[in-house]
């Protein structure tokens, strides 16, 4: 006999056990490569200051952060005021990443779909996106200026055409994994096209979906960052270049870790606005 109104439980740490086992595997492996780090580091095996102590790194990352000017830099990466030399344009990095990203990732929406629906379009055009996907990004980058100038324009190519790639082959795949019953049901009720995308595929692909826009968020940022680095002297992107132009190697490895804490609260943002981490934590 069926048993309902019953409480779901948490699953409960092994007796004995002050952590659960996955959570202590992550602090086992933080801790190990802290080790590594450090034994490298003191070993000398490297060229001299190629891989700094961790208390060396922890100093230049309370002077950055006590600088003034990095927040300037900060600020300027979140948000810059570009010039066009035509015209008074004004671009932003994080309007340029938004718009990005609403074109790759619509784009790569409607292509994933098309894609996975479509057994005819998948075996012509799919190979297409597997061939172009792991190819670096930077190979379009001197073409996005000659089309688009040096301003927001090529930005915005750039991040579009990093992000379409990831969120078509995760919506295409994910696709295919919808339960062919959802579907037989919708056409059952003749659900037009638009109603099957909204009331069908949407709702049963949201881990594609947003698994696709987390790594199109990253190669978008990566974007960002990479034409601070060619065409910009302020930013996050070209205080790391500085850094490594100087040979300050606790400065740099500083300030990718603020870039890492950065990545991570994005992503972490994007999982809980897609309840993804609610998902996982069931």
């Amino acid at each position: 006999m069926a048993e309902t109104g019953r409480l779901r439980l948490p699953a409960a740490r092994p007796l004995g056990l002050p952590l659960r086992p996955v959570t202590a595997l992550r602090i086992a492996i933080i801790v190990a490569v802290v080790v590594i780090w450090e034994a490298v580091s003191a070993s000398g095996w490297l060229y001299r200051d190629v891989v700094p102590s961790l208390v060396a790194i922890g100093k230049a990352l309370y002077a950055t952060l006590s600088d003034p000017t990095f927040y300037f830099h900060l600020g300027t990466t979140a948000y810059e005021i570009d010039h066009h030399r035509d015209a008074d344009l004004v671009g932003s990095r994080a309007y340029e990443i938004g718009i990005a990203m609403v074109i790759g990732g619509l784009s790569g929406l409607a292509v994933g779909i098309l894609l996975g629906g479509s057994k005819f379009m998948s075996r012509a055009y799919e190979a297409y996106l597997y061939y172009l996907g792991p190819c670096p990004k930077i190979i379009f980058f001197p073409i996005m200026i000659m089309w688009f100038g040096v301003g927001p324009g090529s930005k915005v190519a750039m991040g579009a055409i990093s992000c379409f790639f990831p969120v078509a082959l995760n919506v295409a795949g994910g696709m295919r994994e919808i339960d062919k019953v959802l579907i037989r049901v919708g056409r059952s009720f003749r659900a037009n096209t638009w109603q099957m995308v909204t009331k069908i595929y949407l709702p049963a692909m949201r881990h594609p979906v947003i698994n696709g826009v987390r790594l199109g968020l990253g190669v978008a940022l990566i974007g960002t960052l990479l034409a601070e680095t060619k065409l910009s002297n302020r930013g996050i992107g070209f205080l790391v270049i500085q850094a490594y132009s100087i040979f300050n190697m606790p400065q740099m490895y500083a300030l990718l870790i603020i870039l890492f804490v950065i990545a991570i609260g994005a992503n972490t943002l994007i999982g809980r606005l897609g309840g993804l981490d609610d998902i996982k934590r069931s």
